[in-house]
């Protein structure tokens, strides 16, 4: 399993040397493409709908920090492959980040999304690093992300890596558009997120996507800290 802490201090009391983790919360909209069927079996922990978990994911920090560093504008996202579910593991992951970070936001952003000063199994990013063992280098990127989660449509863009298409789905007889929500009380990835018809478009990086056509797309607010998703008060 992979976890990571920031940094170690020993006690003036008894001499242990205690982990503390770097205090972070990002807030913003995120957007998500698997290649399940609508409604993704995986959000019942049921099996995948082909047996396999692959999906790209976009998401912009309206408001965020990590320590005393500020990440408000950023853009980020990934892709990751498993050949089986999630839970068993083996898969393979790329994160790309927004170029216009600096160098210490970069440093904040890879270790939020890589799992790092997270309580275990809090967060969908813990989850995934530490079920893709396999990890590709980061890349930065140019990123072009609009999102409109009520209307269950988006785009997220990566300059020359992938490009997801979200719209809502559609009745297949009427045409009319259909809106369905998917409510989890004790998620690690949101509470309540809008579902919609998603297609990646995989160009360049090193995981290749090509199931994911007309397939689950997922829209949702993104509140994480820490501990996991932080609630509306």
């Amino acid at each position: 399993m992979f976890l990571v802490v920031s940094f170690g201090k020993s006690c003036v009391l008894c001499g242990i040397r205690h982990f503390v983790m770097t205090s972070w919360e990002i807030h913003g909209r995120s957007f998500a493409n698997c290649n399940c069927a609508y409604g993704c079996p995986c959000q019942f922990n049921a099996l995948p709908t082909d047996g396999t978990c692959e999906a790209a994911v976009g998401y912009i920090i309206d408001k965020g920090f990590y320590g005393n560093i500020r990440l408000d504008g950023l853009m980020a996202g990934f892709t990751v492959k498993f050949p089986g579910p999630v839970h068993e593991g083996n898969g393979e992951q790329q994160l790309v980040i927004d170029e216009r970070a600096t160098e210490e936001q970069r440093t904040a952003l890879q270790t939020i999304m890589t799992g790092g000063d997270t309580e275990e199994m809090a967060t969908m990013f813990w989850i995934y690093s530490a079920m893709a063992p396999k990890k590709y280098d980061t890349l930065f990127k140019r990123l072009d992300f609009d999102i409109d989660i009520e209307a269950r449509r988006g785009k997220i863009l990566v300059d020359g890596v992938y490009e997801v298409i979200g719209e809502p789905i559609k009745n297949p007889v009427t045409g009319i558009e259909h809106r369905v929500r998917i409510d989890i009380p004790h998620g690690f990835e949101y509470r309540i997120a809008e579902m919609g018809s998603g297609t990646t478009t995989t160009m360049g990086g090193d995981i290749k996507l090509e199931k994911n056509k007309n397939s689950y797309g997922q829209f949702a607010e993104m509140h994480l800290s820490n501990s996991g998703i932080i609630d509306a008060t």
